[in-house]
């Protein structure tokens, strides 16, 4: 009977060895991962990285180009602000000049243009209209050295310093706004990006130049 014990044992202990070698967690063995799995996982993690970098590119574009808005429309309103002055500065100086008629007409056409252009949608004729509206500006300015009367005109006098303010305002906003356009483009056209940019619809920009000429005050020695 004892020796039956001792065999019926043994073959339990066999038993209980021969599944645990079966079976992974009873092995001490892990699973790995199949073939199909390690795919998808590459596949979940190229996915995840790439919408990280479509994000922060999109995101990053959407920041720039913003700034250029901003800037374009703080632009803008200096120019159109500077517009709004000539209006008084005409009617002082046809107190006493009523008869230069081709620089008055001149002076509403430009500020005409002027009003009409728009930074935001075509800054080369936004700077076009100002370099235009300078030169009409500093000939109906220039009538003054004729007139002692209107440069002693303290309306006169008040308007010009309005419009140098203004102007220091216009130039600074312009170095602004070329300075964000530049910082624009540079990301539309640097690698990675320029991958993405096209197909999300960002484009270069223009910026606003001017010749020297068009960049002066205009300035009448008083």
């Amino acid at each position: 009977m004892a020796e039956v014990m001792v065999n019926l044992k043994r073959t339990l202990l066999r038993s209980l060895r021969l599944r645990s070698l079966r079976h992974p967690f009873l092995s001490g063995k892990q699973p790995g991962l199949g073939t199909g799995a390690m795919v998808a996982l590459v596949v979940l993690g190229v996915l995840v990285v790439g919408g990280l970098f479509f994000a922060g590119t999109y995101n990053g574009l959407v920041g720039a180009d913003t700034t250029v808005e901003q800037k374009a429309a703080d632009l803008d309103s200096q120019l159109k602000r500077r517009a709004d002055l000539i209006p008084n500065l005409v009617s002082t100086v046809k107190g006493y000049a009523s008869h230069e008629k081709d620089i008055f007409e001149s002076v509403a056409n430009a500020r005409s243009r002027l009003l009409s252009a728009d930074v935001r949608k075509d800054p080369a004729e936004a700077a076009q209209a100002n370099g235009a509206f300078n030169s009409a500006l500093g000939r109906l300015l220039a009538i003054a050295e004729n007139y002692p009367q209107l440069k002693a005109d303290q309306n006169f006098i008040r308007l010009q310093d309005e419009l140098t303010g203004t102007e220091n305002r216009i130039t600074f906003g312009r170095i602004q706004y070329n300075e964000a356009v530049k910082n624009y483009n540079l990301k539309v056209r640097s690698f990675p990006t320029v991958l993405l940019a096209g197909m999300m619809g960002f484009e270069r920009k223009a910026s606003f130049e001017a010749t020297e000429a068009e960049k002066a005050v205009p300035k009448v020695a008083f």
